[in-house]
C-alpha cells in the first residue's frame, strides 16, 4: 500500500534552488561526491572545439559568472557535447560522462552589461551565435576544480576554472535568421524567440542566446542565468503556440502516449475538450529529490484555459518543457486538447540531469502512434496497469480530473 503525502515547501518542490537559506544543495552535493570525474586533470591552458555552449550562472545576481565551455581537444563533432535534442536514449552515466568533458571557464560581468557589452562579453556572445562547434583557446588563473555540478533544469557541469584569457580560433558559422535577429535593436525577446524558433533554430540553442544578451531592445538587453532561460524559453514558445492552439477544433477522440527515459515513466494523455494542461509527477522514495524520505509523494501544478499567472512551483521548470512538447504536437494535427501528464519517477542513483529528458521524453511519446479511447475511465485504468502508485492517488491530486468529474458544461444545460 503506497503512502502518498501532499506536502508544502521541501526539498522536492525546492529543487536544488536554495529556499533552505544553505549555501548550497545537499543533495546535489552528495550527488556531486559520488560522480566524481576520475579523468586526468585538465591544464591552465588549453585549445578546445567549444560545441558551442556558454553557462551563465544563477547566485549573486545581478553580479553572474558567464563560462564559455569548451572540451579540451578540437573535434569537429563537439557540437553533441551540448546538444539535448540528440541525447534520448544515452544513459545517466553516458551523459555525464558526455558532459565532464566540457571545461566552464568562468569570468563575471554585471546582467546589464549585455547593453553595451565589453570586447571580451562580446566575443563570448559571438561564440553563442553560432550553431556549429568553435574553435577557442582558453588559458585559466589556476588548474580547474575536477567535481561535476548538477542542477535540476539544466545539464551537469564539468570541470569549472577562473578564465584568464579567451580567443576565438576560427570563424563562428552564425545562421543569418540569428545574425539579423541579434541585429534587430527593437524587436522584443519573445517576438526574436518565436522568429528563430519558426526558422528552425533548435530549442537548445535559443536558451544560449536569451542567457548572453543578445536578444531584445537594446537598451533592455541582460545577461540571464541559464535556468532561468531554459524555463523562459519553454514557457514563451508554448505561450505563442496556445494563440493559435485554443482556436483549433478539439481531438475527436482521447489519445494516450507512453515513454520512459532515465528511470522515468511518462504517460501523455490528451481529451478532447477546451485547453487544459496538468503535470502530476508521483516521486518514490529513493528518487534524486528524495533522499531519506520513506513514502512516495505526488505534486502537480494545472492550468486552464486562461492559462497561469503564477509560476508553476510544485513542478517547476519540468510544467513548460512538458508543455512545450505537447504544444509542438497540436500545432503539427492542428487540433486543441485537455492534457494531462503522469510522471512516475523511480528509485535511482541517478541525480537530476536537467528538464531536457522531460521535454525529449514527451516528443518521443507523441511520435509514436497514440493509443485510442472512447471512455477516459478505461484510459485511467490502462494508466494505472503500467505505473506503479494506484490511480485513485493520482485522481485524489488532479485538478483536472476532479473539474471533468464535476463541473457541468453549458450544452448538459440545452
Amino acid at each position: 500500500m503506497h503512502n502518498i503525502l501532499m506536502f508544502g515547501q521541501d526539498c522536492l518542490k525546492c529543487k536544488g534552488r536554495l529556499w533552505c537559506q544553505l549555501p548550497s544543495c545537499p543533495i546535489i552535493d552528495s550527488y556531486q561526491q559520488l560522480f566524481q570525474i576520475s579523468k586526468s586533470i585538465p591544464k591552465k591552458q588549453f585549445s578546445g572545439s567549444s560545441p558551442p555552449s556558454v553557462f551563465v550562472s544563477w547566485q549573486n545576481y545581478p553580479k553572474l559568472g558567464v563560462a564559455p565551455l569548451s572540451p579540451n581537444f578540437i573535434d569537429p563533432n563537439a557540437d553533441f557535447l551540448d546538444n539535448p535534442e540528440k541525447w534520448f536514449n544515452l544513459s545517466g552515466q553516458e551523459l555525464i560522462s558526455l558532459r565532464q568533458q566540457l571545461i566552464a571557464s568562468y569570468t563575471n560581468f554585471n546582467a546589464f552589461s549585455a547593453t553595451n557589452p565589453s570586447k571580451s562579453l562580446s566575443e563570448i556572445q559571438e561564440l553563442s551565435m553560432a550553431v556549429k562547434p568553435v574553435d577557442v583557446s582558453i588559458e585559466l588563473k589556476k588548474v580547474p576544480s575536477i567535481d561535476v555540478k548538477f542542477d535540476s533544469l539544466a545539464p551537469p557541469l564539468g570541470p569549472k576554472g577562473e578564465l584568464k584569457s579567451f580567443e576565438i580560433e576560427s570563424m563562428p558559422k552564425i545562421p543569418e535568421k540569428i545574425d539579423y535577429i541579434v541585429s534587430d535593436s527593437d524587436a522584443k525577446a519573445a517576438d526574436a524567440l518565436n522568429e528563430l524558433y519558426k526558422a528552425d533554430i533548435p530549442v537548445h540553442a535559443l536558451y544560449k542566446l536569451l542567457s548572453v544578451g543578445v536578444l531584445g531592445v537594446k537598451k533592455k538587453r541582460k545577461l540571464v542565468p541559464t535556468r532561468w532561460s531554459i524555463t523562459a524559453v519553454d514557457s514563451r514558445l508554448s505561450e505563442s503556440m496556445l494563440e493559435k492552439i485554443k482556436y483549433f477544433s478539439e481531438l475527436q477522440e482521447i489519445q494516450l502516449f507512453e515513454s520512459s527515459y532515465l528511470e522515468n515513466h511518462f504517460f501523455a494523455l490528451l481529451i478532447p475538450d477546451a485547453w487544459a494542461f496538468e503535470q502530476l509527477e508521483a516521486w518514490s522514495a529513493g528518487s534524486s529529490w528524495m533522499m531519506g524520505e520513506k513514502d512516495a509523494r505526488i505534486v502537480s501544478d494545472f492550468e486552464f484555459c486562461k492559462g497561469r499567472k503564477d509560476y508553476a512551483e510544485n513542478v517547476a521548470g519540468a510544467y513548460y518543457s512538458a508543455r512545450l512538447a505537447i504544444c509542438e504536437y497540436l500545432m503539427k494535427e492542428k487540433r486543441q486538447a485537455t492534457a494531462i501528464i503522469f510522471r512516475e519517477i523511480a528509485p535511482s542513483n541517478l541525480p537530476p540531469l536537467g528538464v531536457w529528458k522531460i521535454r525529449e521524453a514527451i516528443r518521443n511519446a507523441v511520435r509514436k502512434k497514440p493509443l485510442v479511447f472512447y471512455d477516459l475511465d478505461l484510459a485511467l485504468s490502462f494508466i494505472e496497469k503500467r505505473l506503479t502508485i494506484p490511480i485513485s492517488l493520482w485522481k485524489q491530486q488532479s485538478k483536472i480530473l476532479d473539474a471533468i468529474k464535476y463541473q457541468k458544461k453549458l450544452m448538459e444545460f440545452v
